[in-house]
């Protein structure tokens, strides 16, 4: 069975459940729960005889029999005594609970996995239907799941750009459910052209198949550190770290009987050091301004809803959780590393903080190339953001930005999600002006233009929030985008302001406090 139908078959699954009020996300939890239970017991048969760490008492094996409450009991037992293993089988069922309340139907889920035999199928099948049921999951928008989902035609184009190399670490301190982590495994593994012929063989579908694409031959070293040493991150939410360790688990990253490489932990409050500082960053941090973390500590007027980091290794001290990313991803690279981060507008132009961040960020940083981004392709409505790619430099008094260029997709352009979304075709002429063989050999176009760093730096408050195109729609109805993407971007312009407000909000008195004269 094809990637697709089973995806569809697995899915459909589903529909019943929501009668129960069973959720899109719940059902994917309970889907990761089974399938590496089924794998785990897969992997301890012959001829593989591994010991996955799975009691016999409750693992695959224990449920297949059961019906009824006496399966539903089962079940509950196998995800409470599993929580508390070590390894990677913990940290999947860490915090698992049933949340299936029909055993009939938990029967018939249990029945549709145990009919596959899911470790002869190829990595290629297995990740795909994961990652179908992760994209369905975050087109729902009333899971909220698409916030953890950066949309792949994007972090492809990413790594079109960046491409990492061979025995390299790479970090992403927010991974969500790990999609930079799978687009760079594709680009190590199949390698320089033939990567882009696999992602991009829709610009020229009679010229190149997917399928007949062959992998680059890493050796045995290279394939194990691929395996096992390439990917480090970290994912506060439990549930999206359970999805994202699955899903690298499912493309042949990470081990089932190894340690996991998600930390389950705020990327911010520990500075990386020394060994483990890493070669590549790619990442889509979260957005919103102010941490999401409260100060469990904190006595009478002190505001719980608003921490900041107190590092060495950061150049200011602020609330601004994109800020802090940018500082912990720089102090997170070694002195040769890269990375390719996705960054709101607020971080290219706001005052106080984020302006003396800017400035030690240009002189200390290679910041070389900035994406504006259209609106319409993040599940996030309002999202206005930019991908920025620079290098790490070592410590000195030399002014390491020479310049950025700046490649504007947001002006004249216009998606949405379901109607037009972005595709990698539309990333094309961008990939092709970044000049990834080499960066030093660029022209300029309309859309992608240079600035010095003398330029740059002696704008107000250092603003990197740059554009030169005019917005035809300004002066011609005729250039109006389709009534459906209007709407659209006039909710996401909405909701931006909302957004905005918010945070200013944030920051007033609050109203029981009295104002000191």
């Amino acid at each position: 069975m094809n990637a697709p139908a089973l995806v569809q078959k697995v899915w459909n699954y589903c529909h019943t459940l929501r009668d129960d009020g069973v959720g899109y996300g719940d059902y994917l939890e309970q889907l990761t729960y089974l399938l590496f239970l089924k794998m785990a017991y897969e992997y301890s048969q012959p001829p593989y005889s591994r010991d996955t760490k799975v009691p016999n008492d409750y693992n695959w094996d224990s449920l297949t029999d059961l019906t009824g409450m006496e399966l539903e009991n089962q079940y509950r037992n196998v995800l409470n005594i599993l929580s508390d293993a070590p390894g990677m089988l913990g940290a999947i069922f860490y915090k698992s609970e049933n949340k299936i309340p029909d055993p009939a139907k938990l029967s018939r889920i249990i029945k549709m996995i145990d009919e596959e035999s899911w470790i002869s199928l190829d990595a290629d099948t297995k990740g795909d239907l994961y990652e179908g049921l992760l994209q369905k999951n975050a087109e729902d928008t009333k899971s909220g799941a698409g916030q953890y989902f950066t949309p792949r035609p994007l972090i492809d184009a990413m790594l079109a750009c960046v491409r990492p190399e061979a025995e390299r670490t790479i970090l992403d301190p927010a991974c969500g459910t790990g999609g930079f982590f799978l687009s760079a495994s594709d680009w190590i593994t199949y390698g320089d052209e033939r990567w882009i012929e696999k992602g991009m063989n829709h610009w020229n579908p009679s010229k190149h198949d997917p399928s007949t694409i062959a992998k680059t031959k890493l050796n045995k070293n290279q394939a194990n550190f691929l395996r096992d040493e390439t990917f480090f991150g970290n994912e506060i939410v439990p549930s999206t770290r359970r999805m994202c360790l699955m899903n690298l688990f499912l493309h042949n990253i990470g081990s089932i009987d190894g340690e996991p490489k998600i930390e389950r932990a705020d990327a911010l409050l520990t500075a990386i050091k020394g060994d483990n500082k890493v070669d590549y960053v790619l990442a889509n941090p979260p957005f919103g301004k102010k941490s999401s973390m409260t100060i469990t500590n904190a006595e009478g007027g002190e505001d719980k809803d608003v921490l900041t980091y107190k590092r060495s290794d950061f150049w200011a001290t602020t609330t601004n959780k994109q800020l802090n990313f940018l500082q912990h991803i720089v102090a997170s690279l070694k002195d040769t590393g890269k990375a390719a981060v996705v960054l709101p507008d607020n971080v290219l132009f706001e005052g106080g903080a984020g302006e003396r961040i800017r400035r030690k960020w240009l002189i200390h940083c290679d910041v070389h190339t900035i994406l504006r981004l259209p609106t319409g392709i993040f599940y996030a409505n309002g999202v206005k953001a930019n991908v920025v790619f620079f290098d790490n430099a070592p410590r000195d008094e030399k002014v390491h930005t020479k310049g950025v260029w700046f490649y504007d997709l947001r002006t004249n352009k216009h998606f949405t999600l379901k109607q037009r979304p972005m595709t990698l075709h539309d990333l094309k002429d961008f990939i092709q002006c970044y000049h990834p063989k080499n960066r030093h050999e660029r022209e300029e176009t309309e859309r992608f233009k240079y600035y010095s760093y003398d330029e740059l730096i002696n704008r107000d408050k250092a603003s990197l929030d740059v554009f030169w195109l005019k917005d035809n729609s300004l002066d011609n109805l005729d250039n109006l985008p389709p009534p459906d993407i209007l709407q659209q971007e006039i909710i996401d312009h909405l909701e931006a302001a909302l957004a905005a407000f918010k945070d200013v909000a944030t920051g007033l008195p609050d109203s029981n406090q009295k104002l000191s004269m």
